[in-house]
């Protein structure tokens, strides 16, 4: 990862208040309620609140992001919920997961460097056990025409760092597809994402 995207996300998460405020994606928050709770992989997981909220359902939860102004805040968020976080700092290949340990893998706008995006969704494709689910929503490549009217809609601002329906196939084909639609949606989410942005939700099974 460059030094001005870490530098980028650490001068955002040391702010004192959470920049996608300490309340769940709806998203997220919908489906976990579908799933039985088992060990689960929160990639880019910046200051944690869908974290948290995954182990006060009982899940075993590990999380890792490149910045460590998020994992603290994160921490802290755990700590006030009497939560336990496994939070890793760094990139993903050396931060120690296992092939097929988790039972479930959410990325709630993870929008990766286009440069490593596939080779990252390829790794947690592994750390994913067979049967195991995937929960993702992030911005499409619709959205920089919500965000040109509503810049507090927040989401990258180049269309590299945006999702189309065809890469989410192509990243994740050994999935069974349980849902994968483009929509629009209403979001309030802290200061970070006030607004209707158009969002990609996919939930997917491990074959």
């Amino acid at each position: 990862m460059s030094s001005d995207w870490l530098k980028m996300w650490n001068t955002r998460f040391g702010q004192k208040e959470y920049a996608y405020g300490t309340q769940p994606n709806e998203y997220l928050k919908n489906k976990l309620q579908e799933l039985e709770p088992g060990t689960i992989l929160f990639g880019a997981e910046g200051e944690g609140r869908n974290a948290v909220y995954a182990a006060q359902l009982g899940w075993r939860v590990s999380a890792f992001d490149i910045s460590e102004e998020g994992r603290k805040k994160a921490l802290k968020l755990a700590e006030k919920n009497q939560v336990d976080l496994d939070y890793r700092i760094g990139e993903l290949s050396k931060l120690g997961f296992q092939p097929e340990q988790f039972d479930a893998i959410a990325l709630i706008y993870a929008h990766f460097p286009p440069n490593v995006r596939t080779g990252l969704h390829k790794l947690l494709n592994s750390y994913l056990k067979p049967g195991g689910t995937i929960i993702f929503e992030a911005f499409s490549k619709d959205h920089l025409e919500y965000k040109q009217v509503n810049p507090k809609v927040g989401g990258p601002n180049n269309v590299d760092y945006l999702f189309s329906l065809d890469e989410l196939q192509n990243d994740f084909s050994n999935f069974e597809i349980l849902e994968l639609k483009k929509t629009t949606v209403q979001l309030n989410e802290g200061d970070g994402h006030v607004g209707i942005g158009s969002v990609i939700r996919f939930m997917g099974k491990r074959k």
